[in-house]
């Protein structure tokens, strides 16, 4: 077993011992999770909870009743998010290449090859790697990891990874180094959010951490 493999399994054993099954992300079906990951970028998820909340007590959290919908209505449902004329775009664009590529459906999508999907949805305006990589694992449960920046952060405390690193750089020390298991990822992910929301802070808390020794 590799250094980097040790050191990657090491910390996902503490949190997990730490934190038990997060059960992340939540979401009743595969678009309410795609919604929810443009919906989360440059805000924290309580804010796209009552956006979410907002789509289906008005009934419109479908891909076809979204897409129909005036462009005015769907940011002032989703305005607890923030950026809401911004994601409201990204939203109908996210929702106009399901429909001419899949004819709005999300199984259509998911039947796409991994490799193949993801470039598409990085072509779409308003979704980059970490959206993109959020639909594929929790949406279309694809063994893809998501990079955000608490894993950034915390890997680059621990000398696992460098601040110059790419995307696709730390992504791959993961992919490499792990089982290509969707739970595992999933979970793992989930270990690091909670993990960089709680203790590795800009102002880290390491006195407290789970990852402290």
């Amino acid at each position: 077993m590799t250094e980097v493999r040790q050191s990657l399994l090491s910390i996902y054993e503490k949190l997990n011992n730490h934190y038990g099954d997060l059960q992340w992300w939540p979401g009743e079906t595969p678009f309410e999770i795609a919604v929810g990951a443009i919906l989360t970028q440059n805000t924290n998820w309580k804010n796209v909870e009552i956006a979410i909340a907002k789509l289906k007590e008005f009934n419109i959290l479908d891909p076809k009743r979204l897409f129909d919908e005036k462009e005015e209505r769907v940011a002032e449902l989703i305005k607890s998010s923030g950026y809401y004329n911004i994601k409201t775009k990204r939203l109908k664009t996210f929702l106009a290449f399901l429909h001419s590529e899949y004819n709005g459906s999300m199984e259509k999508m998911f039947e796409e090859e991994t490799c193949v999907l993801r470039e598409k949805l990085l072509e779409v305006n308003g979704i980059g790697e970490e959206t993109a990589d959020s639909i594929l694992l929790y949406g279309g449960n694809r063994a893809v990891f998501v990079i955000d920046v608490y894993t950034r952060r915390i890997m680059e405390r621990k000398k696992i990874t460098k601040k110059d690193w790419s995307y696709r750089k730390v992504q791959k020390l993961f992919m490499d180094n792990l089982p290509p298991r969707v739970e595992l990822y999933n979970q793992y992910h989930a270990l690091l959010v909670n993990t960089g929301k709680n203790y590795c802070k800009k102002r880290p808390d390491c006195s407290n951490c789970p990852l402290r020794s």
